[in-house]
């Protein structure tokens, strides 16, 4: 459950829905990373040589074939119930048709009374399906109503869910758990009814198990139903005009629903008490569920500061007045009526247990509906049965009830006067570990390396009657996969965002910026829900959005929408990828006469010599390593060779042998060498490996060797670069600190992006996140060679190159 930290201080496309997009089980290959590192993440695919079966494909087949549909991904199993052990008693699992006669999908059309509870602690889910059932178009969006168990019936059904920016079709048999031939998990009023029963069993497909829902909030829900953006009120902060608010709500379509705080927090996910809902409840406990406790780290003088921390679930209270604490409800209208002369605002609630309701007034047994004649009671649906769902007044409703969320179809849903279309910007983003996970404003040295997303407010609102000159903007920070990852240990990160204003420069903005910068606007709270959302007016101007995680290094996917009144411009900061035009090495043609040079007074005597060569390199190493160290403090005329390199020229005679070319164990030799003279380097040498990187970047001719003028050429490339690791090596360790591989890499004149920099960092950061002498310089060989193989297939300079697969793997096995 929520979380709340308090604060101290794309793509465009039109508002709406999104086209769906038929995937046959769950989510398309590569999941949340795939847009962001297809070409890792796709070569690790396995190879399928059909296309993924839809439903209307698969539906086909099976009526052919005379079979029920058998999920293979999600088989009627422990796997598909439960993640963190096994169940101690036995479920079996049935079709419709085992369980009753005449099984239906739906009766008299989908409603909010058709839901149940089960003994799993999702009342968020099926609060959010309550809230669904009042908007017949988006009904049909996620339920299909062209299924039946009576024609064309072949155990197969689907529902549509809205994942991170796209609709995906969840394809799923109607297999059900039973427990003494009853459902075990949600159910209709009716029982012969199963629509509700196959929603939620998709929805646990969608997130890997039943036990993935349990514990939860209804905006998430909601969300994944609409692809709408949620809005979060505390009740005790709520705006004057919040009965307004929740009457235009619900008039336009929005979802809603609302909550008590226990003694303790906020907390949904509570489940009636039963002999089974005890059993299991045991059985689906894990460590995350503990009693909430105050956090003990002291937050003196941060800026940003948690003010309580919640559990994900706990079992719920009951009050005498009927309300249940910890508990999600359905706001399922909002209206206004007459009592004794006076006007009187209501509030009518669902309990998704299907009982359990309300007693005070207004109530269905209350007696102020004797004063309300026959039609007002007909108008406002007044029954005196027990089904969950009663009438509050407002009042009662704002004293007792502490949260209230509200997910927006379109962002202006809320909008009193008026209809707009909004811009839609998504962007999809990465927090890494040791590069791009900064935590908040809280870790000065890290967070200025949070994924930067710049915004251009291009035009003001159109509000004759606001004299300001202002943009309204939602920004929403969305989290994604937690909850299908908590079986491998996975929960909810504490996040938020802030907002600062800044111009002329598309690249990352550095730590000194953030220092001497205030934001601008930011999200009230850092909390660890799914999606945190917030409106914002701000005049026109370019500003930066950085989401984050409270604390820092902690990994996961998000997205980031940035919906948009007028016209606007969102993307991440800085996603050029381009380097310094490289220099040519040397040409292949020089190699003969530059080896020639070497070689012309030696030819005569060098039979004799061989056996001596040997046995002078390893001399000859040390005194080139000297040579190289006195290089590095002398200058030279451009066309004048000094004594010094004639000596280094006299001695590389010896290290390179008859070939007169140094290979990749000669050339660790002499660079060690020289690792040595340098005690502030505090590194223990080359591996070969790098060697042999560096043999490939500067071999011209396909030899696996360098002659002399190529080794000088590495060497002057090495010195420049050791200078710059020296720079941010500032505590003379032998290593920097990954965060700081950003700077390092521009200084060397390369600009990647977000990606690139998360791919350096997981490929030669070790595991404290530090990176050492040999792999600094082996990354650097590895960019200054890919750019140098890129530019030279680049004829014409558009950025797009063509391999065939021998120049693909002539250059990724020689690199």
């Amino acid at each position: 459950m929520p979380t709340a930290i308090n604060a101290a201080m794309a793509r465009q496309t039109a508002a709406g829905s999104v086209p769906s997009t038929t995937i046959g089980t769950t989510e398309g290959a590569g999941g949340g990373t795939g847009g962001i590192y297809s070409a890792i993440i796709s070569r690790n695919q396995p190879i399928i040589s059909v296309k993924e079966k839809t439903y209307e494909e698969l539906h086909k087949k099976c009526l052919e074939k005379n079979i029920l549909y058998e999920d293979p991904d999600f088989p009627p199993n422990e796997s598909s119930l439960f993640y963190s052990q096994k169940s101690p008693v036995k479920f079996e699992w049935k079709r419709p048709r085992e369980i009753c006669e005449n099984p239906r999908f739906i009766i008299g059309g989908a409603n909010r009374t058709d839901i149940c509870q089960g003994e799993l602690g999702n009342c968020w889910f099926l609060a959010a399906i309550a809230c669904l059932t009042l908007n017949k178009k988006l009904l049909c969006r996620v339920i299909p109503h062209d299924q039946s168990f009576i024609q064309n019936y072949a155990g197969i059904f689907h529902f549509q869910f809205w994942r991170y920016g796209d609709w995906v079709d969840v394809v799923i048999d109607d297999c059900l758990p039973t427990y003494n031939n009853q459902l075990v998990f949600t159910k209709s009023s009716q029982r012969n009814e199963f629509w509700s029963a196959l929603l939620e069993k998709a929805y646990a497909k969608l997130h890997g198990s039943y036990e993935a829902l349990k514990g939860g909030n209804t905006t998430e829900a909601m969300e994944d139903f609409t692809g709408g953006v949620t809005e979060f009120y505390e009740i005790k902060d709520a705006p004057k005009d919040i009965y307004k608010i929740m009457k235009h709500a619900i008039d336009r379509g929005s979802l809603m629903a609302s909550s008590i705080d226990d003694d303790l927090g906020f907390c949904y996910g509570s489940a009636p008490r039963t002999d089974i809902g005890e059993l299991i409840a045991r059985m689906v406990k894990n460590q995350e569920n503990a009693q909430m406790t105050q956090s003990t780290v002291d937050y003196q003088g941060m800026e940003e500061r948690p003010a309580w921390t919640i559990v994900p679930m706990q079992y719920e209270t009951r009050m005498s007045c009927g309300l249940v604490k910890g508990h999600a409800y359905s706001v399922t209208a909002v209206e206004e009526t007459v009592f004794k002369g006076e006007k009187i605002r209501l509030v009518r609630l669902r309990n998704p247990w299907g009982q359990v309701e309300w007693n005070g007034a207004w109530s269905d047994k209350s007696e102020v509906w004797d004063s309300v004649n026959e039609a007002e009671k007909i108008r406002l649906q007044h029954k005196v049965v027990e089904d969950g769902e009663f009438w509050i007044s407002f009042q009662d409703f704002m004293r007792h009830f502490t949260k209230l969320e509200i997910c927006n179809l379109t962002p202006d849903a809320l909008e009193v006067d008026k209809f707009q279309t909004w811009t839609v910007s998504v962007n999809e983003g990465r927090w890494v570990r040791g590069c791009s996970a900064g935590g908040c404003r809280n870790y000065p040295d890290t967070f200025w390396t949070n994924p930067q997303y710049r915004l251009k407010l291009l035009e003001e609102d159109d509000d004759p009657e606001d004299e300001e000159v202002i943009c309204s903007f939602l920004v929403a920070l969305m989290q994604k996969n937690r909850r299908k990852e908590r079986k491998l240990g996975a929960n909810l990160y504490t996040i938020g965002f802030a907002i600062y204003e800044m111009h002329g420069t598309k690249h990352h903005l550095q730590k000194d910026f953030f220092l001497y910068n205030a934001s601008k606007a930011r999200s009230k709270t850092y909390i660890n829900m799914r999606e945190i959302s917030e409106r914002f007016r701000l005049p026109p101007s370019e500003y930066v959005i950085i989401p984050s995680t409270y604390d820092p290094h902690q990994e996961g996917e998000f997205i980031l929408r940035v919906f948009s009144e007028k016209r606007s411009l969102s993307e991440e900061v800085e996603n050029m990828i381009e380097a310094e035009r490289p220099l040519p090495i040397i040409f292949v043609s020089d190699r003969a006469n530059s080896n020639k040079e070497l070689t012309a007074d030696e030819n005569a005597g060098k039979d004799g010599e061989k056996t001596q060569a040997n046995e002078k390199k390893v001399s000859a190493a040390r005194c080139i390593s000297s040579l190289l160290v006195s290089f590095q403090r002398s200058s030279t005329k451009a066309h004048e060779e000094s004594e010094e390199q004639k000596q280094f020229r006299n001695i590389f005679r010896q290290i390179a042998g008859d070939d007169m070319e140094i290979n990749a164990e000669e050339l660790r030799n002499v660079l060690n060498n020289v690792v040595k003279k340098h005690k502030d380097l505090r590194s223990e040498g080359f591996e070969l490996e790098s060697c042999r990187s560096m043999i490939a970047l500067m071999d011209t001719d396909g030899s696996g060797k360098i002659n002399f003028d190529e080794f000088r050429h590495l060497w002057d490339k090495i010195k420049s670069w050791q200078k710059i690791f020296k720079r941010y090596d500032t505590d003379h360790s032998g290593t920097i600190n990954s965060y700081e591989m950003r700077n390092a890499v521009k200084d060397a004149g390369f600009r990647l992006n977000n990606q690139l920099y998360d791919i350096i960092t997981m490929r030669y950061a070790d595991k404290n996140m530090n990176i050492d002498f040999d792999s600094f310089i082996c990354c650097f060989v590895r960019l200054d060679a890919m750019f140098r193989a890129f530019h030279a297939f680049d004829k014409d300079g558009d950025g797009i190159i063509k391999l065939n697969v021998l120049e693909w793997l002539q250059l990724t096995l020689y690199a």
